[in-house]
């Protein structure tokens, strides 16, 4: 058997997951999985054939001791999917600018630091021409710190003290509708859901309620997400692109998903097979 290791973190209490679907049919193409902590320091990295990134969800904590920790792995000569570069760029949400100026429809953005006040929330709003922002740390996973807003509030300002923070307008499909992800394993699409928050809610995070259930994609979203995915310019292991329907009835790209998504195998019976599929066809092209 190969060895591969799916990177983690200390501690899962409280988050859902299921990459255990992907243990079985990695075994029946010759790889033996093993999991490893990302903070783990004195992990042997060079015992493994490949590290695939996977459950880190606290690396927003210590996003420079997570990029040390991926640059030791590689450092080892350990093949690191999706490899350091991507994750440098997908790390920070600013990466949306990039693939706005490709001529992608994004979500409006506005990108801000050394602190929130109000007249950056008012003149975003007006800007926007929106009631309701969303404002957010650049660097984030899970909703950690992402607030909903009507009114400047500077209880939630505080948060943002020293922080790059992103505003966007509040996306009233969300609610109606909910976020569709599209799934890329190696370059080809795999699979899509759809995620809609609870009731009184707008997180659509299922660690904050949000229901999720399969979706077969609008031609027109299946063409974004190939469109996002040719402008990253390389085949990935995998990829999830969010995407929401916008106020003028298109699709528009919330989030490009590069470093460690939820792939949700369960949502679709084939996927964790394909999954398995395209790494070993990847390790295989070495």
């Amino acid at each position: 058997m190969r060895d591969v290791c799916f990177l983690t973190t200390d501690d899962l209490t409280g988050y859902t997951f299921d990459d255990e679907l992907a243990v079985a049919p990695l075994a029946s193409l010759g790889w033996q999985v093993s999991y490893e902590s990302w903070r783990n320091t004195a992990a042997d990295w060079q015992r493994y054939e490949s590290v695939v990134i996977r459950t880190p969800w606290d690396y927003q904590d210590d996003p420079d001791s997570f990029l040390e920790a991926l640059k030791r792995i590689e450092d080892s000569g350990t093949r690191l999917e999706n490899p350091l570069r991507i994750v440098e760029w997908n790390l920070n949400k600013k990466y949306l600018s990039d693939i706005e100026a490709k001529g992608i429809p994004v979500v409006r953005t506005a990108f801000s630091e050394g602190g929130l006040d109000e007249r950056k929330f008012q003149q975003f709003r007006e800007v926007a021409g929106t009631d309701e922002i969303v404002i957010k740390p650049t660097v984030s996973a899970t909703a950690q710190d992402t607030f909903r807003l009507r009114e400047f509030d500077a209880e939630v300002a505080r948060k943002f003290d020293g922080r790059e923070f992103m505003m966007q307008p509040f996306m009233e499909s969300i609610t109606r509708e909910g976020e569709y992800s599209l799934f890329y394993f190696n370059g080809e699409f795999s699979h899509a859901i759809l995620k809609s928050p609870r009731s009184g809610d707008f997180r659509v995070q299922e660690e904050h309620g949000g229901l999720i259930s399969p979706a077969e994609p609008e031609t027109e979203l299946s063409n974004l997400g190939d469109r996002v995915l040719v402008s990253l310019g390389e085949r990935l292991l995998y990829a999830r692109i969010d995407a929401v329907r916008g106020s003028s009835g298109g699709f528009e790209i919330m989030e490009v998903e590069l470093i460690e998504p939820a792939l949700y195998f369960r949502m679709d019976h084939g996927s964790a097979a394909r999954f398995a599929r395209a790494f070993d066809q990847r390790m295989n092209e070495l």
